[in-house]
C-alpha cells in the first residue's frame, strides 16, 4: 500500500499542478515531502517496532498514514497537500520497518529469508506499477484526490488482515528513544533536498544556494554529534562496520534516486509530450512491472551462487544505459523509444533491488532487524528524494517556461551519472558472496504466521 500510494501521486502530478497551482520546482515536493518524512523518521520507526511489538506499531503507523491520506485528498492549496504528504510519510516511517523485520524474523532459514526478501521486492515493484495504473484510472475517471482518499478503506483492510494473520513479536525493553536524532535526520535530509531542488532556479553559485548547502552541512554535523553521544542511538552502529552492507546501502540509495527521477520525468514526458492520458501513462509502465516481477524470482539464486557484486554491477550498468537511451527523446519520439529503455531499466533495478536488499539484511541479529530494515528504507527514501532533487535542479538550468523538452536531456544524463557512481560503489565494496559473508546464524523465528 505504501509503494502504491507513492506512484498514485506520481502519475497524477500534471493534474495536481494544474488544479493547485504548483510551480515546476515546487511540484517535486509532492513526492519529496512524503519521502523525506519517511526517510528521516524510519530509523525511529524501526526502533519502535523492536520495542513495542511490530504488529502493534505497524497498525499505529498505518493509521497515521490513513489520516494523512484523508487530509491530502481534501487539500485546497499546495501547502495543505505538502503537509498531508509529510503526515503520510511519518505514518509510513512507523509502519514500514516492521514489515521488512517481520519477513526477516519469520524465516526458518537463510534460504527462506532470501525468498521472502525477494518476494518483498517483487511485491513492492507490483505495488509501484499498480499505483501508476490506479492513479491514472482515478485521475481520468474522477479526480487525483481519490488516489489519496482510497487509502482510508484500504488501510482498514490491511490492518485487520495483518492482525489476523501475524502473531505479535516479542517486545524488547528500551529505556529511551533518540528523538533528537530523528528530528535532525529529517532536517538534514530536507536541507539537502531543498538546496538541490532550488539550485537550478537560484543558480549554483548564488548566495541562497550556498547558504542552504551550508545549513545542510551544519545539520548533518549536529546529527553526527547527537548520535555519538546518545545512549540509545537510532542506528545500531555495529551494523555499519560491515563493508558490504554499507556499500549496498549507498548503492541502493543512488539507484532508488535514479529510479524516482525516471518516474518523475517519464510520467510527465508521456503526458505532456506524447499526449497520453493519466490512465494510459500508468499502463505504459506495465513492461517495467512484468520485467521486475520475473527477474526478481531468479536473483536470490544468482546471489547465492555468484555473490551480490555481479548483479549489482551489471544492474548499475543497465540503469545507466537506460538513461542514455532516453536522453535524445524529443517531440517526435514514439512510445517504442520510451519502452525499450524502460525494459532495460527494469532489468537493472530488478537485479539491484533484490541483491541490495539481501546484502543489507544479511547477518543481522534478530534484535536489530528493525534497525537494519529502517536503515535500508531510509537509504531508499532519502536517496529517492535526492535523486529527484538533483535531476530537477539540472533540468531547471535548461528549462524554458511552458515547454517540457528543454532540460530533459540534462536530467537524463544526471540519472546516468548517478547510476555510474552506484556501479563504482558496488565494485569497491561488494567483494564476496552473501552466503559466505554471514557470520551469525539466522535465529529461530519468534513470530509465526497463522
Amino acid at each position: 500500500m505504501l509503494q502504491l500510494d507513492a506512484q498514485v501521486m506520481t502519475v497524477a502530478l500534471p493534474a495536481v499542478q494544474a488544479e493547485l497551482g504548483f510551480t515546476a520546482a515546487s511540484l517535486s515536493w509532492v513526492p519529496n515531502a512524503y519521502a523525506l518524512a519517511f526517510g528521516g523518521l524510519i530509523l525511529l520507526g524501526g526502533r519502535l517496532g523492536d520495542a513495542f511489538g511490530r504488529v502493534r506499531v505497524f497498525a499505529v503507523g498505518t493509521g497515521v498514514f490513513m489520516l494523512g491520506s484523508l487530509l491530502g485528498g481534501l487539500a485546497i492549496d499546495p501547502i495543505m497537500l505538502v503537509a498531508a504528504r509529510v503526515l503520510q510519510g511519518i505514518g509510513a516511517a512507523v509502519a514500514a520497518p516492521s514489515v521488512l523485520a517481520l519477513i526477516a524474523t519469520m524465516a526458518r532459514d537463510e534460504a527462506a529469508r532470501a525468498k521472502g526478501l525477494a518476494l518483498f521486492t517483487a511485491t513492492s515493484a507490483i505495488g509501484s506499477s499498480a499505483g501508476l495504473i490506479l492513479g491514472g484510472s482515478l485521475t481520468d475517471l474522477a479526480s487525483w484526490r481519490w488516489g489519496l482518499l482510497i487509502n482510508v478503506p484500504v488501510g482498514i483492510v490491511v490492518i485487520a488482515t495483518v492482525a489476523w494473520l501475524v502473531n505479535e513479536s516479542d517486545r524488547r525493553r528500551t529505556h529511551a528513544f533518540d528523538v533528537p536524532g530523528a528530528v535532525f535526520a529529517s532536517l538534514a535530509s530536507a536541507g539537502i533536498v531543498w538546496a538541490f531542488i532550488y539550485a537550478g532556479e537560484w543558480g549554483w553559485g548564488s548566495v541562497s544556494t550556498v547558504l542552504f548547502f551550508g545549513l545542510a552541512i551544519v545539520l548533518i554535523a549536529v546529527l553526527v554529534v547527537i548520535e555519538r553521544r546518545s545512549a540509545n542511538p537510532l542506528v545500531a552502529v555495529h551494523l555499519l562496520t560491515h563493508t558490504p552492507r554499507v556499500g549496498a546501502l549507498i548503492n541502493m540509495g543512488l539507484i532508488v534516486g535514479t529510479h524516482a527521477a525516471m518516474l518523475f520525468f517519464i510520467v510527465q514526458f508521456l503526458q505532456r509530450v506524447l499526449d497520453f492520458g493519466p490512465l494510459l501513462a500508468g499502463l505504459a509502465f506495465l513492461p517495467l512491472t512484468a520485467t521486475v516481477f520475473i527477474v526478481t524470482r531468479w536473483v536470490p539464486g544468482i546471489v547465492a551462487r555468484f555473490g551480490a557484486r555481479i548483479p549489482l554491477v551489471i544492474g548499475g550498468m543497465l540503469v545507466a544505459t537506460s538513461f542514455l537511451l532516453w536522453a535524445p527523446l524529443n517531440e517526435n519520439a514514439s512510445y517504442v523509444a520510451v519502452v525499450v529503455p524502460l525494459v532495460v531499466h527494469a532489468l537493472g533495478v530488478a537485479l539491484i533491488f533484490t541483491a541490495g536488499t539481501l546484502t543489507a539484511m544479511n547477518a543481522v541479529p534478530e534484535d536489530d532487524t528493525g534497525s537494519a530494515s529502517g536503515l535500508l528504507q531510509m537509504a531508499q527514501q532519502v536517496g529517492g528524494s535526492v535523486g529527484i532533487a538533483v535531476a530537477v535542479s539540472v533540468y531547471a538550468t535548461g528549462a524554458v517556461e511552458g515547454q517540457f523538452i528543454p532540460g530533459f536531456a540534462g536530467a537524463m544524463f544526471t540519472g546516468a551519472g548517478l547510476a555510474a557512481v552506484a556501479t563504482v560503489v558496488a565494485i569497491f565494496t561488494i567483494r564476496r558472496p552473501v552466503a559466505k559473508a554471514a557470520e551469525q546464524p539466522v535465529h529461530s523465528p519468534r513470530v509465526t504466521a497463522r
